[in-house]
């Protein structure tokens, strides 16, 4: 079982070119399933029913958040559940199609449905908080700037800045070529003020950085090797507090931000989602909600008659 498992991970990765949190998220969520199993005397796919199925998505329902004080009778959410088995489905989806299994017992398991939560967008001053160069000039400080100008600017994920390489730089255009999901290459414009914040850790920082072995990453931690997920995700949020701002500022904030400025501003939503690499417009229009909302509050503070 764990085979077959880790050859739909390669597929994943490899074939369909899905991201790395993505084939992580399916490991880590195929794995509670595995191991469920094998308490319960399952040792092939050919042995798994709808039945089995079933038994263990109420397990998962009923099971304690392993996040929870002790004395939480919390249990795991809707989108928890949701991903749980969209991850059971994609998987026995994939066997069918390459012919790996003979029946396809999770078509039949139906997504709850969940609420579509709306981005977290920092305010403009958050962001030129943020923003505001530090009085030090330490290679690392150098490279948080860069990121944290590239980032806003871009509205790059969080694995498409750890991942760009020098060569997807076009500084003197003023672009960058990002590779993102599914391998899709988009060309991203970027503003004066990243294209002067990279200029300056390029010349200045990097090749402080860079060691014998160092990757063609464009950003290389202290000892010169290229970002790990949660650490550019600690360098991003530690930079923020010490911006003193109170909010708990993610990357994926600072995506949000790119995007709801842009449209605040006037910016057209098919342009943003091509900006932002979503695949369909769908995914771009709940920043419709956000902006229309951040007006509604301009509109209360300031119009005469609003109240």
């Amino acid at each position: 079982m764990h085979l077959l498992v880790e050859d739909f991970l390669f597929s994943v990765r490899h074939e369909r070119g899905q991201a790395e949190h993505t084939q992580r998220t399916y490991q880590a969520l195929l794995g509670k399933f595995l191991a469920w199993a094998g308490t319960h005397g399952l040792r092939s796919w050919g042995d798994v029913h709808l039945t089995h199925l079933t038994d263990f998505l109420q397990h998962e329902r009923d099971r304690k958040r392993s996040d929870a004080p002790d004395e939480s009778k919390a249990t795991l959410s809707t989108s928890s559940l949701y991903l749980q088995i969209a991850a059971l489905r994609a998987f026995y989806k994939w066997a069918e199609t390459e012919k790996k299994l003979a029946a396809n017992p999770a078509e039949n398991l139906s997504l709850p449905r969940r609420w579509k939560l709306l981005p977290k967008a920092l305010t403009q001053s958050e962001v030129e908080q943020i923003l505001k160069p530090l009085a030090t000039a330490a290679p690392a400080d150098l490279c948080d700037q860069a990121i944290l100008e590239l980032a806003y600017a871009s509205g790059l994920r969080l694995a498409e800045l750890r991942n760009l390489r020098l060569e997807q730089l076009h500084l003197e255009a003023g672009f960058v070529t990002v590779i993102g999901k599914g391998n899709k290459e988009r060309v991203v414009p970027v503003g004066q003020f990243a294209v002067e914040a990279l200029g300056r850790y390029l010349t200045v920082a990097r090749p402080q950085l860079v060691r014998p072995k160092s990757p063609a990453a464009v950003f290389l931690t202290r000892r010169g090797t290229a970002f790990a997920h949660m650490t550019m995700w600690s360098r991003i949020t530690r930079r923020a507090k010490r911006a003193s701002v109170e909010r708990h500022v993610t990357p994926h904030m600072l995506r949000h931000s790119f995007a709801t400025h842009l449209l605040e501003h006037g910016a057209d939503l098919r342009v943003i989602q091509e900006l932002l690499g979503h695949s369909s417009i769908s995914t771009t229009e709940v920043y419709t909600h956000v902006a229309g909302q951040r007006l509604r509050e301009v509109h209360a503070q300031h119009h005469p008659r609003a109240k």
